[in-house]
């Protein structure tokens, strides 16, 4: 009689589950003094840039033959821009939740965070070192943006049980989410490349990680200094 073999098991999803690719937006357009980013009650909301609008056919290549049951945005262009191929060629109509907008940054919206940071101002600096958005002045607090980001995955586990989905979202959204996850640091996960994927799952009482930062479709449309917001 042969003997009996036990092998290691592929990862399935727990049944009632939902799967959900995470996609940052692809790059968007630089900020200038002379032409800031349009807001959206109160979020800087620039469009893509060329390179961002190729990414966003790449990601579009790589998911096409996935799964979806549905695609998700936030309120903001950049989101809508980037899944719009992948929309167009799976013929889904995306889905728009304003809870999976970026960080609200207060008083350096309109493209002003993207200047600070270049020129290393005292207050980036603290807001990096002690891991809080609030150190901007009139920015969101990283309790509230968890506090929104947990009800919109929520709702999407409810619709979508034992589905995967993808959900177009920002830098500060992802590293929010796969930091509820994992409990890291709360910008441990910052800086996922525009474009790329991560992979969580959704469970009643959990998110699981399955990856992150995957940017393999992206070839060579990386550029050294990926922002980590906006």
């Amino acid at each position: 009689m042969a003997q009996q073999e036990y092998r290691q098991p592929r990862f399935a999803p727990p049944p009632g589950s939902t799967e959900v690719l995470l996609v940052r937006h692809g790059e968007s357009r630089a900020a200038t003094a002379d032409n800031p980013f349009p807001l959206v009650d109160g979020h800087g909301d620039p469009e893509l840039h060329p390179n961002g609008r190729v990414q966003a056919r790449l990601v579009a290549e790589r998911l096409r033959l996935e799964p979806l049951a549905a695609i998700y945005v936030s309120n903001l262009r950049r989101t809508a821009e980037t899944a719009e191929p992948l929309a167009h060629h799976l013929g889904l109509q995306p889905k728009v939740d304003a809870a999976l907008r970026e960080v609200c940054l207060g008083d350096w919206e309109g493209g002003l965070f993207r200047v600070k940071a270049h020129e290393q101002d005292p207050v980036y600096l603290r807001m990096q070192a002690e891991e809080r958005w609030d150190i901007i002045p009139n920015a969101e607090p990283n309790e509230v943006l968890s506090a929104r980001l947990e009800a919109a995955l929520q709702r999407m586990r409810q619709a979508h049980p034992d589905s995967r989905i993808a959900a177009f979202v920002h830098g500060g959204v992802i590293a929010n989410i796969l930091h509820m996850a994992t409990g890291s640091r709360p910008f441990a996960f910052t800086g996922a490349a525009n474009g790329s994927i991560s992979h969580i799952v959704l469970l009643e009482d959990r998110i699981m990680v399955r990856s992150f930062n995957d940017c393999a479709h992206l070839a060579d449309t990386i550029v050294p200094g990926d922002s980590q917001l906006t």
